[in-house]
């Protein structure tokens, strides 16, 4: 078996896929641009919606990339052996081109051919969708399986919860076919499976068929026009896996950023369980706060949104270092250490990295702060209890208000032999998650296919609204982030004043001025090197590919993109301002609808 580094897996992936005449596609922001539907980048195929849908791709029909994700919904589940807030995913697609069965040769050979992964055949396994009344069973995907050299007995079939992807309840969707390494950990019985979470298979790749699509809730789906395969593979995980590691916190980047963490600490990773789990907190969390503060589209700790995940991001590491007996003031070590490890894969973290770091202290101070007041909401709450039990109402408030963990909580009750009404926290919790569900609703209803008319008509807007800010302000400003609903649209930008009430109306009547001279919108193909040289907004750097899409809105505003837009301004009607906030130091937010 080869040892395998995150570096050495990630140049196999690229060497395997140029050598099969696929283009490489730089990886998207973490931070999505003018998308609504997610508050970070959370797969490889998600910067590819508009060409999953029939949109022309640059770049051609076969292609892969390496793609920065980051997933917020299992935070709490950081800790254990396998789980990362942030992490890579490697993924390729055909675009429309071929199906089903290069998809799985490729996929057969990179697994197995000693050129790269170089995998014993008798430890792999394959699943494939069984069928039901909506589609049938995929008995194409596993006769290929078959014919490329996996045993018929390591074929498995299973339904829908298993193989079958779906945007949602509306757009593209279909079967998938997915791939496990069998580990050195024994079987759970004579049933085992690749449905069974014992740890004997693990899950290292999967294909995504996208030949369906559901245009209605609740319909049959119907088969696409245009075929497309998505395959992804976790870049992490698949490491640990593949030098069967126990943990994902072995790996090469996660081991050497516990050591930097070590150095500044008083207890040693492999103390006991408590240490090991705040180890592994502090750098998963760190890692994720690293990308996010020195993004492209960088954000800043806020209490809203991406800033929001932010910022418990690095007040959760503040909480376990502190745990761990880590000099907080130190933390910017580990920050170092993720900007040197990635800088030839995102250098974007070089050029950013004082102000990674000076926002991430500034934070640190803030979050220590904030802890002392905490203390005394704590003191005040426990003070006078009737009967030794803190209520899960107040633990609520110390997390919500006040950033403590419900861990810290415990730990403080514990101490001071207090109880916790546990059920009235997850009581609390609950209903909060349901209020942030429904609020999210309707800006994720859409899906895979959420770019609608009103969508594209807000995204069309935006770059009219940065257009204009730069001409009131000057070419410093940038967009810092936007979150686009069928009912409105948000967009952040640096300002270094909160803006008046005459630039609020100027803006307004700028941007409806745009709008009333129905300019033509329209777009061309060109080099990143051209559409710099003809003043296009935009990033210039890695994460572009040889080609790139650069919008025209009549000569007021040029700018690279791969966004829905409309055919003429007019089609948008009138821009109104709504609101105009800080979204957190040096960024201004603005809320406007169409009329």
């Amino acid at each position: 078996m080869k040892n395998f580094t995150v570096k050495q897996l990630k140049k196999m992936w690229i060497d395997f896929f140029t050598s099969h005449n696929h283009t490489q596609i730089q990886g998207s922001s973490l931070v999505p641009e003018n998308d609504g539907s997610v508050l970070f980048t959370t797969a490889g195929m998600q910067p590819l919606v508009p060409y999953l849908l029939g949109k022309p791709h640059p770049q051609g029909k076969r292609l892969f990339n390496v793609q920065r994700c980051l997933r917020t919904n299992d935070i709490d589940s950081v800790g254990d052996a396998n789980h990362f807030t942030f992490f890579e995913m490697l993924g390729n697609w055909s675009l429309g081109d071929y199906f089903k069965e290069e998809a799985i040769h490729n996929s057969f050979e990179f697994l197995t051919s000693e050129k790269y992964l170089g995998l014993p055949i008798n430890r792999l396994a394959v699943t494939v969708f069984e069928g039901d009344d909506s589609a049938p069973r995929d008995t194409e995907s596993a006769e290929i399986w078959e014919k490329a050299g996996m045993p018929k007995n390591q074929i498995f079939y299973f339904g829908k919860d298993n193989n079958w992807w779906s945007a949602g309840e509306t757009g593209p969707c279909g079967p998938d076919t997915e791939m496990f390494y069998v580990t050195d950990k024994p079987a759970c019985g004579p049933n085992c499976s690749p449905a069974c979470d014992c740890g004997h298979y693990v899950e290292i790749g999967n294909n995504v068929f996208m030949q369906y699509v559901v245009h209605n809730a609740g319909e049959k789906p119907q088969l696409l026009s245009q075929k497309n395969v998505d395959t992804g593979m976790g870049l992490e995980r698949n490491v640990a896996a593949l030098n069967g590691f126990k943990s994902a916190y072995e790996i090469d980047v996660m081991k050497g950023a516990i050591n930097v963490l070590e150095s500044i600490s008083t207890a040693k990773y492999e103390d006991n369980d408590g240490t090991i789990k705040a180890f592994r907190i502090v750098v998963d969390h760190l890692r994720a706060s690293t990308f996010i503060l020195g993004d492209e589209h960088r954000v800043s700790p806020s209490n809203v949104g991406q800033g929001y995940v932010l910022r418990r991001l690095i007040r959760r590491a503040v909480t376990y270092a502190k745990k761990i007996g880590a000099d907080t003031t130190k933390l910017s070590e580990i920050v170092d250490y993720f900007v040197d490890y990635y800088n030839d894969d995102c250098p974007i973290l070089k050029v950013n990295h004082n102000v990674i770091i000076e926002e991430l202290n500034a934070e640190v101070k803030k979050f220590n702060n904030t802890l002392n007041a905490g203390m005394k909401e704590f003191e005040k709450a426990t003070r006078n209890l009737q009967n030794g039990i803190l209520g899960g109402d107040v633990a609520f408030k110390l997390h919500d208000t006040f950033g403590f963990p419900i861990e810290l909580t415990k730990e403080l009750c514990s101490e001071n032999g207090i109880l916790i009404d546990m059920d009235g926290y997850k009581k609390e919790v609950e209903v909060h998650q349901e209020l942030s569900r429904a609020s999210l609703s309707q800006a994720f209803k859409g899906g895979l296919a959420g770019h609608g008319e009103m969508e594209t008509k807000y995204h069309t807007c935006t770059h009219i609204v940065l257009q204009t800010l730069k001409r009131m302000f000057g070419d410093q400003v940038e967009q810092r982030g936007s979150n686009i609903t069928p009912e409105r649209m948000r967009f952040d930008f640096n300002l270094d004043h909160k803006m008046t009430e005459e630039e609020k109306k100027e803006l307004e009547d700028r941007v409806n001025e745009v709008i009333k001279q129905d300019l033509p919108v329209h777009f061309e193909v060109m080099t990143p090197q051209k559409a710099h040289e003809i003043g296009a907004i935009g990033i210039f750097d890695s994460k572009y590919g040889d080609e790139v899409n650069v919008y025209f809105i009549g000569d007021y505003d040029i700018q690279i993109c791969g966004g829905p837009h409309v055919k003429h301004t007019g089609e948008l009607g009138h821009f109104k301002l709504q609101k105009e906030e800080s979204s957190s130091a040096g960024v201004r937010r603005i809320k406007g609808i169409l009329e």
